[in-house]
């Protein structure tokens, strides 16, 4: 059957489609994949053997051809939108050529960008499966289920004890529908301080300003880390939580290379009435965490297992677990200090705090599940981690000093401040070279602006093959990039400011030109060697 067009392929957009199976694809027409890949201005008009409308059903006869005229024609990006297209294809190509450190990107694969690109995304599901607002979702239901029921058995977890919703936007959005659904506002909550390594949402707060949304509509008290060891402080944490007694406690961590102690953690917060948890017991707290950064490698068990300890665990979904752009919360089927999780999680969620689920996401996440659950993602995941500890291992060779002198997982935190220069500076130069990190606090830092150190992760460019011996380079690259600003630093004459240095930095004045460009080439010479997937 020939493709057809004109006036059979438009009639009314306002009907609805009436379609006889099988309508999509048709045998031996021009069609390639779905409909939306052709362009209706350059097919030929329909003949008689096809009867009606492919769009509408109705009579080729019953459409006008003003109608046609007028109508919509579904473009290709780079036609469509060439602008948009240009800076699609310059940040592909940056990709390409750099070295990704930022700790909380990754790759994902091609399978999971087939999924967020795909027809899903068309579709509103507001409520869970089998309680939609709306009509029309038997297969997104099926997905919804799917990716549940994916997710339980990747953290091999039992579907009868934990329950699951794969419904949050991002990690911050499902942090904060924990706490709708089990605080009320300016109950008391503890986190890691952002300064030591914590998170934005675990309810980060100065002495001037309540800056996380967390902090606004919650009464929150930071633990921090002991700074002579780097690690988190479990004995000053059981006195203030004593003391302090928060009705949550969260675990977890944006910038802290360590594992956390959820046995000592639990000791120290739980509810149960028994003569061995006597301290803890006074606090009645719930326990969560917040694996975000580390669920890729909570999966694959190369770090301890959150959920023995916990009572609710939220994760985004495209770090080290290299999914699409989304939040998870895992949350106990069995009440809590009286609280049913599942119907107080599921309704913050929806209609809480958010309205449709993003069905695009939901299906990438669901690819991205069930390839969690392959021996190739374990080799991945342990791959991860021992190409990072090579990485720590070179840093402390060249003399640098870490946040607790290594790494148990996927990031290490440098302190530059022994070396007279900030994360800021070297970030500049770096990113100038092809180096892709993040300036990050240090435990002691007075400013979030201009922080003491560098996190560097290894799970991207593990993605795309690097092992050991390129983590070794890269510990080496860095090194040269952190002796260039020290040098450019000391050329800024008559101001310290940061913004003086950025803007020197990029000038025509800058007389560090020919060692950047030489870092970056030496860069770009070896990330070229290696593939992204997906692009």
């Amino acid at each position: 059957m020939q493709a057809c067009g004109g006036t059979a392929m438009m009639g009314s957009l306002q009907q609805p489609m009436r379609v006889n199976k099988p309508a999509f694809p048709l045998k031996g027409s021009r069609f390639v994949g779905f409909p939306h890949q052709v362009k209706l201005n350059s097919v030929k008009p329909c003949r008689a053997q096809v009867e009606g409308s492919l769009v509408t059903g109705r009579p080729s006869s019953s459409v006008s051809a003003s109608v046609l005229e007028n109508s919509l024609v579904d473009h290709g990006l780079s036609e469509a939108d060439p602008e948009v297209s240009s800076i699609i294809k310059k940040e592909k190509e940056r990709q390409f050529k750099s070295l990704e450190l930022i700790a909380s990107e990754n790759f994902t694969s091609r399978a999971v960008m087939e999924a967020v690109g795909s027809c899903l995304t068309n579709k509103y599901s507001e409520g869970l499966p089998g309680k939609r607002y709306y009509g029309g979702n038997e297969y997104i239901d099926e997905l919804e289920i799917l990716c549940q029921k994916r997710a339980l058995a990747a953290f091999h977890l039992d579907e009868k004890k934990w329950g699951i919703n794969v419904q949050p936007l991002s990690g911050s959005p499902a942090n904060f529908e924990v706490y709708t659904a089990i605080l009320n506002p300016h109950d008391r909550i503890m986190g890691l301080d952002l300064p030591h390594g914590g998170h934005l949402s675990h309810g980060f707060m100065t002495p001037k300003r309540r800056v996380s949304g967390t902090s606004i509509y919650f009464e929150s008290m930071p633990y921090r880390l002991d700074e002579s060891t780097g690690l988190v402080d479990y004995d000053m944490l059981e006195k203030t939580a004593t003391l302090f007694r928060p009705k949550l406690i969260i675990a977890g961590a944006s910038a802290y290379p360590r594992d956390f102690d959820y046995p000592r953690m639990r000791k120290h917060i739980t509810y149960r009435i028994d003569t061995c948890w006597k301290i803890a017991d006074a606090v009645g707290a719930f326990l969560m965490m917040d694996m975000a950064h580390i669920s890729g490698l909570v999966a694959a068990s190369v770090v301890a297992n959150p959920f023995e300890y916990c009572d609710i665990v939220t994760t985004t979904t495209h770090k080290s677990l290299r999914g699409p752009r989304g939040g998870m919360i895992f949350f106990k089927k069995d009440p809590v200090l009286g609280v049913d999780l599942e119907s107080a999680i599921n309704n913050a969620v929806f209609p809480g705090l958010q309205g449709g689920p993003h069905n695009h996401t939901i299906g990438g996440l669901a690819v991205c599940l069930k390839h969690a659950q392959s021996p190739e993602f374990k080799a991945y995941q342990n791959q991860v981690v021992s190409n990072c500890r090579a990485l720590a291992n070179r840093l402390v060779e060249l003399g640098y000093t870490l946040v607790s002198g290594g790494t148990d997982n996927h990031l290490v935190l440098v302190d530059l401040r022994p070396l007279g220069i900030d994360g800021a500076r070297v970030e500049k130069i770096l990113d100038m070279a092809s180096i892709t990190l993040n300036k990050n606090s240090v435990p002691g830092d007075k400013s979030a602006l201009v922080p003491g150190g560098i996190r560097i992760g290894s799970p991207a460019m593990t993605t795309r093959g690097f092992k050991e011996k390129e983590f070794i380079a890269i510990a080496d690259f860095i090194h040269e990039g952190v002796q260039i600003t020290i040098d450019a630093k000391g050329l800024v004459s008559g101001s310290s400011k940061l913004q003086e240095f950025l803007k020197f930095a990029v000038s025509s004045h800058f007389l560090l030109t020919d060692k950047v460009s030489s870092l970056c080439s030496r860069v770009e010479a070896l990330t070229t060697q290696f593939p992204i997937p997906g692009v």
